[in-house]
C-alpha cells in the first residue's frame, strides 16, 4: 500500500490524483502532518509526500531503521515539477515509484542513486539475495575499478561491468561460501528441497531438519526456490510452516508422478501412507537435476520428517517483449525492466532505436532488418540457450503478428520463456477513433508473403457473414495494391455502403493521422502499411465523430 500524505490545497489536488488513478494501490492519511507520516511510515510499504524535503527529512529521521526493512519515500514539490526518490529507492521501490509518479503527474523523477545515475544495475536490484560487502563493489564498480564475477551457477544476469579477475569479487553460488571485505555472493534460486512427513509432524522437527542438511552440504537456505512434496501433505501443518520459515512456495506434486521418478533410496512407508515409494528424494527430482543432498531422516524417535535436496541447473532466459505501438508513454513497466534486464537484445533494427536509450551499458544488441523474423527468433533461443538473459523484441504485442510465435517454435523446454504483453496497433487505433472494438472483433493481416491469399479471403467472408468489427492489419504496399479492395468488397456484401471505417496511421506516434470515413467513401489508394483500418460491423455508429459499437444491440434498436 502506498501512503499518501499533503499540507496544502496544490498538494492535496495532486494526492487525489494519485488516489483516483490507484484506487487498490493507495490510501489517503489525513490530520496533523506529522501524525499522518508516522501512521503511513508504519503501516505502508510505501509513502508519496507533497511536501518539502527538507520536512520530510525530519519527519521521517526518527522513524528509520533498517533499508531492507524501511518504507520507499518519495516528495513531490508544491509546483507538481518534480517526484524526488528520497529513502529507499532499492530496498523500498522508491526510485521506480519516482518515475511512476512522474509519469501521472508530468513530474520530472528524480533519482539520485549512483548506480541508476549511470546505468550500472545495484546489486540489490538484480532479483538475487545478496550478501557481502555490497557498499565496496558497488563503489568499485562506480568508480571503473575491476570487478571479477565468478558465476558459478551459471545463473543469466543483466550486463554487469566486470572483468575474469580483479580485487573486488561478485560471486554467483548457491554454496556457503567464505568471503572477504572485497566481495559479495549472490544466491541464486537454484535449490529444491523435497520433504516428507507424518500426519502431525512438529514444525520444529521438520524446520531443523531442513536447516541441518543444508547447514551439512555447505548449501545457502537463501537459494532454496521451493519445498516440494506429495499432494497429500499440501496442507501438512510442519511442512506449510517450513515453506514459510524460509520464504518459498510449497509446489504439490500426486503419487502417481512422484512414483514414475526413479531415486536412489525408495520404501515401503511412504507407498503404503500415499502411494509412491519415494516423497522427498522424488518430490526434489521430479523436474530433473542434480541430487546434492539424498534423503535425511529427522533425528527424532521415531523420526517423523524426511527431506532431499536438488540442485536445477541453470536455464537461460528469453523474454518476448511486446513494445507497444510506438509512443514511449504506451510501453510498460513490465517491458522496460525486461529490456534493462536483459543481458541480450534481438530485435528489428527500427524498433531497437526506438528504446536504445532504455539499455544498460554492456547490453549486447544483435540487430536486422525487414524479412529476417525467422533468423532473429533463432539467434534469441540460441543465446538463451547459451545461459544468456535475452530480451527479444517486437512492435505492439509480440504475440500479435510478431515475434512470440517464430520464437516459441524455434524453442523447447530446456530454457525459460517470459511473455511481456504490449498494447497493440488495434487497440492504439481504436483508442483514437473511439470506441470501435466494444462488441465482437476480430484482426486479420491482409498480408499474403506467409498466408495463401484463398485462407485469408475465407477469413475475411466468415467475419463479414458473421457481423464482426474488422480491424486489417498490414493492409496495402507497393507490391500488394489489389487485397484490401477485394476484402472491402467481400465485407459490403453483407454491410452497407454508410458503415464506418476508422483508418489511422501511425497511431500513437508523432505524425499520428486519424480520420472517420464508410465502407463506400473509403479510398484504398490512401492507406500504407503503416496504417491500420478498421471496419464496423452492422450496429458500428459515427457518434459525434466517434466510431462506436455498442456493448449490445438492443439500445440501438429504438434510435435506428
Amino acid at each position: 500500500m502506498i501512503g499518501l500524505i499533503s499540507a496544502t490545497a496544490a498538494g492535496a489536488a495532486a494526492r487525489d490524483r494519485l488516489a483516483a488513478a490507484w484506487p487498490d494501490r493507495t490510501r489517503v492519511y489525513d490530520g496533523p502532518v506529522g501524525d499522518a507520516v508516522r501512521r503511513a511510515f508504519a503501516e505502508c510499504e510505501q509513502l508519496v509526500c507533497f511536501l518539502a524535503t527538507g520536512a520530510v527529512v525530519r519527519l521521517i529521521a526518527p522513524l528509520l531503521a533498517d533499508k531492507a526493512s524501511d518504507p520507499g519515500v518519495v516528495c513531490v514539490d508544491e509546483g507538481g515539477r518534480f517526484a524526488v526518490s528520497l529513502v529507499g529507492g532499492h530496498g523500498g521501490g522508491a526510485n521506480e515509484l519516482a518515475r511512476e509518479v512522474g509519469e501521472l503527474l508530468g513530474a520530472e523523477p528524480v533519482v539520485t542513486t549512483a548506480t541508476d545515475a549511470v546505468g550500472v544495475p545495484g546489486l540489490d536490484t538484480l532479483g538475487l539475495p545478496v550478501e557481502g560487502a555490497v557498499a565496496a563493489v558497488s563503489r568499485a564498480l562506480l568508480d571503473g575499478e575491476a570487478v571479477a564475477l565468478h558465476n558459478e551457477s551459471g545463473w543469466p544476469l543483466p550486463p554487469l561491468p566486470v572483468t575474469p579477475e580483479g580485487p573486488y569479487g561478485i560471486r554467483v553460488t548457491d554454496r556457503l561460501v567464505e568471503l572477504s571485505e572485497q566481495e559479495v555472493v549472490l544466491r541464486p534460486p537454484s535449490l529444491v528441497v523435497g520433504v516428507g512427513a507424518s500426519k502431525g509432524a512438529p514444525a520444529e522437527e521438520v524446520w531443523e531438519l531442513i536447516e541441518g542438511s543444508l547447514s551439512e552440504a555447505g548449501l545457502s537456505p537463501k537459494s532454496v526456490a521451493e519445498l516440494a512434496t506429495v499432494d497429500a501433505k499440501a496442507e501438512e501443518p510442519g511442512i506449510v510452516a517450513a515453506a514459510g520459515r524460509l520464504g518459498v512456495p510449497l509446489v504439490t506434486h500426486s503419487a502417481e508422478e512422484l512414483a514414475a521418478v526413479e531415486v536412489p533410496n525408495p520404501s515401503d512407508a511412504p507407498l503404503a501412507a500415499v502411494g509412491t515409494p519415494s516423497v522427498a528424494e522424488a518430490a526434489a527430482l521430479v523436474r530433473g537435476g542434480e541430487l546434492l543432498v539424498p534423503k535425511q531422516k529427522s533425528a527424532a524417535t521415531p523420526a517423523m520428517a524426511t527431506c532431499a535436496v536438488v540442485r536445477r541447473p541453470a536455464r537461460g532466459r528469453l523474454a518476448v517483449v511486446g513494445l507497444g505501438p510506438g509512443a514511449r508513454d504506451l510501453l510498460t513497466p513490465r517491458a522496460k525492466a525486461e529490456l534493462q534486464r536483459a543481458s541480450v537484445l534481438v530485435g528489428l533494427d527500427q524498433y531497437v532505436d526506438q528504446i536504445r536509450d532504455l539499455l544498460r551499458p554492456g547490453t549486447r544488441v544483435l540487430e536486422s532488418g525487414l524479412g529476417a523474423e525467422e533468423e532473429r527468433a533463432r539467434t534469441a533461443v540460441e543465446e538463451a540457450r547459451r545461459g544468456q538473459a535475452v530480451a527479444l523484441i517486437g512492435s505492439g504485442d509480440a504475440g500479435v503478428y510478431a515475434m512470440a510465435s517464430p520464437a516459441l517454435a524455434e524453442a523447447s523446454d530446456d530454457i525459460d520463456v517470459i511473455g511481456v504483453p504490449g498494447v497493440t496497433a488495434a487497440l492504439a487505433a481504436a483508442a483514437i477513433l473511439g470506441a470501435p472494438l466494444g462488441h465482437d472483433h476480430v484482426s486479420v493481416s491482409l498480408s499474403d508473403l506467409h498466408t495463401p491469399w484463398e485462407v485469408i479471403e475465407r477469413r475475411v467472408r466468415a467475419a463479414a457473414e458473421a457481423d464482426i468489427v474488422v480491424t486489417f492489419y498490414n493492409p496495402r504496399s507497393r507490391g500488394r495494391d489489389w487485397q484490401l479492395p477485394k476484402a472491402l468488397a467481400i465485407l459490403a456484401e453483407h454491410r452497407e455502403p454508410a458503415t464506418p471505417v476508422g483508418v489511422v496511421r501511425n497511431a500513437s506516434r508523432p505524425d499520428e493521422s486519424a480520420r472517420l470515413t464508410t465502407l463506400a467513401a473509403l479510398d484504398p489508394a490512401t492507406v500504407d502499411m503503416m496504417t491500420v483500418v478498421t471496419v464496423g460491423n452492422t450496429a458500428t455508429r459515427d457518434i459525434a465523430g466517434r466510431m462506436v459499437t455498442p456493448r449490445g444491440y438492443r439500445w440501438q434498436e429504438g434510435a435506428r
